[in-house]
């Protein structure tokens, strides 16, 4: 039997849960409870929000927020992106030990961002994209956000139809093992299924990497930064840690402080005010006993 996820709409916690006895504490002698079991997530997510059919994404078009059932504009909305600087992406090749890669996320909350980004030497694309969803999904953890709608946009359709087309399940029946041989990365795909049941409002919205959604270019940009402080192979920059400032619009890291500033160039100061400044300083030299000749 593959896994199941028991979505609980009706009960003493509601959520969803990945084990039967977990959901059944929740709904057992509840008046009205309302639960039922699903093979996806996102089935689970879309009758936990009351939308009985949730849109079956086409083959062609790009799946929107809506994929997972949530209609109202999220509470919390969280870019994250990853990339690597492979040199051997050619015929054959393969990311090398000293190919810089690195990801990144930004979460806006109701008042602040938070964002965070760190580096790792021989990492694959793939690799960065999950970690980048699961340092965000683990941040949103700490920050007590799990019961809070959430919407992530990010540009990995290989994360995005993992979670929400089942693939995440299949691998877990099988072991963390494909169909077709072993699992990339699969220490990361168990942390971020273990963090997934933790979050009852979570939808997702693909877009196209870098090009007009300004959060999505912002995290490509933050991700850049950090491939750029990367310069000694195996030496991997100090992890600074999450970054919390006021919410703005999400420019690119390269123009925050130029939009910090706002800053307009000084008026030289006339030869006259020069003057009497030097004769002030010269004044308050002799006055002190000491010669300015």
């Amino acid at each position: 039997m593959g896994q199941k996820y028991y979505a609980v709409r009706q009960g003493r916690q509601t959520g969803i849960y990945r084990t039967w006895p977990d959901a059944q504490k929740q709904v057992s002698g509840y008046p009205g409870a309302q639960y039922k079991s699903f093979p996806t997530l996102a089935a689970a997510q879309a009758f936990l929000t009351g939308v009985t059919t949730p849109p079956t994404p086409t083959t062609t078009g790009a799946p929107q927020s809506r994929a997972t059932g949530s209609a109202a504009p999220a509470e919390i909305t969280v870019y994250t992106d990853g990339g690597s600087r492979n040199t051997g992406n050619v015929a054959g090749g393969h990311v090398r030990t000293s190919d810089k890669a690195a990801w990144a996320y930004r979460i806006e909350l109701a008042d602040q961002v938070v964002t965070d980004s760190a580096g790792e030497w021989g990492a694959s694309n793939n690799r960065m994209e999950i970690m980048a969803f699961l340092r965000a999904l683990q941040q949103l953890n700490r920050l007590g956000q799990a019961t809070r709608s959430v919407q992530f946009v990010l540009d990995s359709r290989y994360v995005l139809n993992a979670v929400t087309q089942g693939w995440l399940a299949g691998w877990k029946r099988r072991g963390w093992k494909r169909s077709a041989g072993p699992l990339a990365n699969a220490e990361l795909w168990r942390q971020v299924d273990q963090l997934l049941p933790q979050f009852t409002h979570l939808t997702f919205h693909w877009t196209k990497g870098h090009a007009t959604n300004s959060g999505n270019v912002f995290v490509d940009h933050l991700l850049n930064q950090t491939m750029d402080h990367m310069t000694t192979p195996g030496v991997t920059p100090p992890v600074t840690g999450p970054v919390t400032t006021a919410k703005t619009a999400p420019t690119s890291p390269a123009a925050a402080p130029q939009a910090r500033t706002n800053r307009q160039p000084a008026t030289p100061a006339s030869h006259q005010t020069v003057d009497r400044s030097v004769a002030a300083i010269r004044q308050i030299l002799r006055d002190a006993g000491v010669s300015d000749d």
